[in-house]
């Protein structure tokens, strides 16, 4: 019997266990390093916008311009997957330091 090591596909972490099924009966497994971003993961999705490589994807052809139907075209998801996992991004912080609040803006003296 050969036992395969199971890697956890976020921080690439051999420490992977079995942590029971998914509703649909695949094994679920939990990755037992402490620093790691996501605990519980699958091997093998059904769909293909869950898998964490093409979500990395999604960014990077957003980032060299494409647009949200030519990513779900060419990676061949929903736009709606495309748009909710950009939805996700954070979003740049500006550079200015002007303070956008009310309360921050100086009254004017009569």
């Amino acid at each position: 019997m050969v036992v395969e090591p199971v890697r956890c596909p976020h921080c690439e972490g051999e420490a992977g266990v079995a942590y029971g099924q998914t509703a649909t009966g695949k094994p679920r497994f939990r990755c037992q390093n402490e620093h790691c971003e996501r605990r519980t993961f699958l091997r093998a999705y059904s769909y293909q916008g869950c898998v964490p490589a093409v979500k990395r994807q999604i960014v990077e052809m957003t980032l060299n311009g494409s647009g949200v139907r030519d990513i779900a075209r060419v990676l061949q998801l929903s736009p709606t997957t495309v748009i909710a996992e950009l939805k996700k991004r954070p979003q740049p912080c500006s550079t200015s330091t002007k303070p956008w609040s009310k309360a921050a803006v100086p009254r004017r003296s009569r």
